[in-house]
């Protein structure tokens, strides 16, 4: 049809295309004093759409002829290029620059003005060879001058980097490598035109380049395996499941269009083509009946994607598989395996299973469409059974929840249905196998014997006498109708050993009088437990409790409270008695109220004494009005008597301490000790004893510490009686005689001044004596001395005592012999002693009361 079936459409009102594509103004309005650009849109029966923009401008007349393949801005007509949606290769185009802006000269001159280049469309994956021309840029002004052409922009001085380049002297544009439309779809560029100077010769044009999609990319699934489910037994038109893939190349396109199809379908039942897909979305939907959970639970499809709008002989394919799950639907009702099942039970036993139920269910196990729920819909009125599903087996355990008894039924005839845990799907009906009878037997045990009023209440007064009959507490045997058992009583507890039970008829009798108040009985009633035992095999026992309510009598006599207190010796105005509480452990009427009195004889308590009754409880005792007492303790006897029939009286006896009171009321210490029955004699002997006491720990403690005082001031000196520095040491060794010493004896020579011991008065030898000077004084140790002084104050002692002259030992040369200059000192062993001559032993008397034996032996007398 040519152009006659393609619509264009311009977005400037003022412009319009004809059907040949010729474009015309439109009225008056048209101006091209500035270039005006607006898009074109061109449309096919076949909805395919093509676009491209078009610039109108004024240009001048071309100076010269130009080549055909050259267009011009001087040609004076609309340059206009559409870009189709098909690739194809352009012849390369030759584009001039013309010179721009206002000639300021001698006048004004028309403005020229640039031009818009239509987009460059490059095919992606060219095959080459590259570098491959694209278009020709030239200025009208190279003729006059040596002009340069460079391209900026990306793609060219920008990453990627040199994918175009210009010739800057031909002004040729080359791309360089093969273009992937799918990494880049467009570029945009500037082309500069500059003399040898660098100065701008023309304005910059802009270049838009168009990578043209080819078919260079197969669809892509999301994923490789797809899972969907469907309902079993899902109408034809059920949705399932849906796929998708991904073509990189241009969707706009055929290269991009993606059509599905199934391939394949495992396994075939009930028929090979139970699904299909909408070949432009991919969503799966069934198109046959008979899915059916129990006969196929999962299908596996192949699903094929093409492009090229699923062209198979053009199109690039892709596969995916998709698995799709039949689920389950509650289409088959459980069905019990027997019409009827059987079991016994023992009578009184609960959580016992009984019988076991089986069903069978053709569902998904362990789902709700499976898991079976057991109901008795009779024979069971009183409820003791229930009946509960195992989780593993699906099957049903009846249970034990409530006790039977042989005697009241020996079988039971139950009936159960069976049903899902999940409704029926629609238009499944139950099936008959889903009811079954349950015959249940009972088995009959030695039961123990039941006391049939437990616990027994029976009353009786207290005080009853050992060997009364109270009751016969007896027991049953349930088992009556099979077995014939005889039954043994005994006494189980029994707090206070009151009680017996004959063994065989269980008459109980008591063994001690009954006490109401003893500890045993609580609010008036005893309990006692009592065992029945049958004989059976094994035997059976059962207890039975007998609450015994005692009841009181009149046997205990009240008391009086307190024993002991304290009045003043002379009436007060705000205390002038006792106050005393009468208790009485029987209840009423046995108790109160209470009478008080003062006995007859002796008659000074009456005549000293009085008592008034305050309530039926309490009573005050007092002194009489002008009446004194010396302080002391007097014991005032009190009858008091209870309500009982007869009544209970009980002479009490309250000692009453009389002392003299301060103004409070309170009595004195004083007085209190007087009150105690000691007379002031006897008082003023205590507080001497006391004095002197106290006097004597006051000395003992003075003692004490003046003797610590004299230990701490005591001068750090031994008494001459104690002095040790002449004993004989024992050291338990011999030696080896004379030739084991290896001594200097020249140490043992005279010295040669001997001053010191001429000066020496007559008769005294010893130069080791104490000197006769000063004593020197030494640190006193504080009374309470500080734990860190202790080592200071030993150091301090240690220091004076070093430095004392006058401290033993006296460290002073011996002078033993002397035997003349120069004479060498033998050994010890080789002196003999001589009789000859005459010797002085006097000065021995000098030397201490530990040399007097020796003085006396050899300086004695005449007798010597």
């Amino acid at each position: 049809m040519g152009n006659e079936a393609v619509v264009f459409q311009s977005s400037d009102p003022i412009f319009s295309v004809r059907t040949d594509g010729s474009i015309f103004a439109q009225g008056e309005g048209a101006s091209l004093d500035e270039p005006v650009q607006f898009k074109l849109t061109a449309s096919g029966p076949h909805t395919h759409v093509w676009e491209t923009v078009v610039q109108l401008a004024l240009i001048d007349r071309p100076s010269r002829q130009q080549n055909e393949n050259e267009v011009t801005k001087d040609e004076g007509r609309v340059a206009e290029r559409k870009e189709q949606k098909e690739a194809f290769q352009a012849p390369p185009t030759v584009i001039m620059f013309s010179g721009s802006g206002l000639n300021r000269t001698k006048g004004l001159r028309r403005q020229k003005r640039d031009w818009v280049i239509p987009p460059i469309n490059v095919a992606e994956n060219s095959r080459g060879p590259f570098p491959q021309m694209l278009v020709s840029i030239r200025s009208d002004q190279d003729q006059d001058i040596s002009i340069r052409y460079s391209i900026t922009g990306v793609g060219a001085d920008q990453p990627p980097n040199e994918v175009f380049n210009i010739d800057p002297v031909l002004g040729k544009m080359f791309v360089t490598k093969p273009l992937d439309r799918e990494h880049r779809s467009s570029y945009h560029l500037r082309a500069h035109a500059v003399d040898m100077n660098g100065n701008q010769v023309e304005n910059p044009i802009d270049l838009y380049i168009f990578v043209i999609d080819m078919n260079d990319n197969r669809p892509e699934f999301k994923n490789q395996v797809y899972n969907g489910s469907v309902d079993e037994g899902s109408k034809p038109g059920t949705y399932v499941m849906h796929l998708s893939a991904f073509d990189a190349d241009d969707n706009t396109t055929a290269n991009g269009m993606v059509r599905y199809r199934i391939l394949s379908q495992t396994p075939h039942s009930p028929i090979p083509n139970m699904f299909t897909i909408n070949s432009e979305t991919g969503d799966i939907v069934t198109v046959a009946p008979g899915l059916d959970r129990e006969k196929v639970s999962q299908y596996t499809i192949i699903v094929q994607a093409t492009d090229m709008e699923g062209n198979l002989n053009f199109g690039l394919s892709n596969t995916a598989t998709a698995i799709i799950t039949v689920t389950d639907i509650n289409d088959n009702p459980p069905m019990l395996t027997s019409r009827t099942f059987s079991g016994e039970v023992p009578e009184n036993r609960v959580d016992v299973v009984v019988a076991n139920l089986t069903v069978i269910d053709a569902d998904q196990p362990h789902s709700p469409n499976w898991n079976a729920i057991y109901r008795i819909i009779s024979g069971d009125p009183s409820g003791h059974f229930t009946i509960r599903t195992d989780p593993v087996t699906n099957d049903g355990m009846v249970t034990v929840v409530k006790p039977v008894d042989f005697e009241m039924n020996r079988a039971f005839m139950l009936t159960v249905v069976v049903s899902n845990q999940a409704h029926l799907a629609s238009g499944i009906q139950s099936s008959l196998q889903s009811t079954a009878g349950v015959t249940i037997s009972v088995q009959d045990v030695n039961e123990p014997p039941y006391f049939p009023t437990n616990p027994k209440h029976i009353r009786f007064e207290e005080g009853v006498p050992a060997g009364t009959s109270l009751t016969t507490f007896s027991a049953s045997d349930p088992d009556r109708l099979q077995m014939q058992q005889s039954i043994r009583y005994s006494k189980l507890n029994d707090p206070a050993d009151w009680l017996s039970i004959n063994r065989t008829n269980g008459q109980i009798v008591t063994t001690a009088m009954l006490d109401r108040e003893s500890v045993y009985v609580k609010n008036n009633i005893y309990e006692a437990t009592f065992l029945a035992t049958d004989s059976g095999s094994p035997a059976a026992s059962g207890t039975g409790t007998l609450q015994i309510y005692l009841i009181d009598i009149n046997d205990n006599p009240p008391a009086l409270i307190p024993k002991e207190s304290q009045i003043c010796e002379r009436i007060n105005k705000n205390v002038n008695g006792v106050n005393i509480t009468a208790a009485d452990a029987d209840t009423d009427p046995n108790a109160g109220p209470f009478v008080f009195e003062l006995p007859n004889f002796p008659t000074s308590i009456r005549r000293n004494w009085t008592i008034s009754r305050i309530s039926g409880d309490y009573a005050r005792l007092g002194l009489r009005y002008q009446i004194y007492l010396e302080p002391g303790v007097y014991e005032v006897p009190v009858i008091v008597s209870d309500s009982g029939n007869p009544p209970l009286s009980n002479r009490s006896v309250i000692k009453v301490k009389v002392c003299p009171c301060d103004e409070n009321g309170d009595c004195t210490t004083l007085g209190a000790v007087a009150a105690a029955g000691l007379g002031t004699g006897a008082i003023i002997s205590i507080l001497i004893c006391i004095i002197i006491l106290l006097s004597m720990v006051l000395l003992f403690v003075v003692w004490i510490k003046r003797r610590e005082k004299e230990r701490q001031t005591k001068q750090l000196l031994i008494d001459p009686e104690d002095d040790v520095r002449d004993n004989i040491l024992k050291y338990d060794e011999e030696g080896g005689g004379e030739e084991d010493q290896d001594y200097d004896l020249s140490q043992l020579q005279q010295p040669d001044s001997l001053e010191h011991i001429i000066s020496k008065p007559p008769g005294v030898r010893r130069v080791d004596e104490r000197p006769i000077i000063p004593e020197s004084q030494y640190p006193i140790r504080p009374v309470v001395p500080h734990p860190g002084d202790i080592g200071d104050f030993i150091h301090e002692g240690l220091r004076a005592a070093d430095n004392d002259p006058t401290a033993p030992p006296y460290d002073s040369l011996l002078v033993f012999d002397y035997e003349g200059s120069g004479s060498t000192a033998g050994s010890v062993s080789s002196l003999n002693s001589s009789s000859t001559g005459d010797q002085d032993y006097d000065y021995l008397n000098d030397w201490g009361p530990r040399f007097k034996k020796l003085a006396d032996m050899y300086g004695g007398g005449d007798d010597d």
